[in-house]
């Protein structure tokens, strides 16, 4: 059985105005161009408050990044208090969202993913000495990629909203 450890795991918050759909668009297509992963929508639930809605969306996806380890993104947004509002900008009346959002990540990376070293007792005592001693050095090298690409997903998500905000 594949052996998944999480490796970085955190949360940005923002309220204020933004397009959610572009963020969502934005977030979606950062994480298959820039990391490479393949992602599937997971949950998608929408509560009607008034004219405010509550709007939960799960991700999950990953890539191969050896035969032996893969990469494993799970990605949430909780919205609460979404409301369409205009704004005036530069002289013209646009239609965008106002809400609070959560955007929460998790990256985890999975070792022996294939289980080809679970065969028998022997294949894993062999699994345990590869890890510790062979290739201790490359478990770093990944476990500290997927914690970079994750953080970077989070910095490139708060400077969006940040930038979305000022306008």
């Amino acid at each position: 059985m594949a052996e998944k450890e999480t490796v970085f795991s955190s949360t940005i918050k923002s309220v204020g105005i933004f397009s959610f759909s572009e963020f969502y668009k934005f977030c979606y297509e950062w994480i298959t161009e820039e990391i490479g992963l393949d992602l599937s929508e997971t949950k998608y639930e929408e509560k009607l408050k008034g004219d405010e809605k509550e709007i939960t969306v799960e991700w999950e996806g990953g890539k191969e990044l050896t035969d032996y380890f893969r990469f494993d993104m799970k990605v949430r947004f909780d919205v609460k208090g979404l409301k369409n509002v205009e704004i005036t900008q530069g002289g013209k009346k646009i239609k965008t969202n106002k809400a609070s959002i959560k955007l929460a990540t998790k990256g985890i990376i999975v070792r022996d993913y294939k289980g080809k070293f679970e065969m028998s007792a022997f294949n894993k005592f062999l699994r345990a000495i590869y890890e510790k001693w062979v290739i201790p050095s490359r478990v770093d090298e990944y476990k500290g990629k997927i914690a970079g690409d994750c953080d970077e997903l989070l910095s490139q998500a708060k400077a969006y909203l940040d930038l979305e905000g000022k306008k």
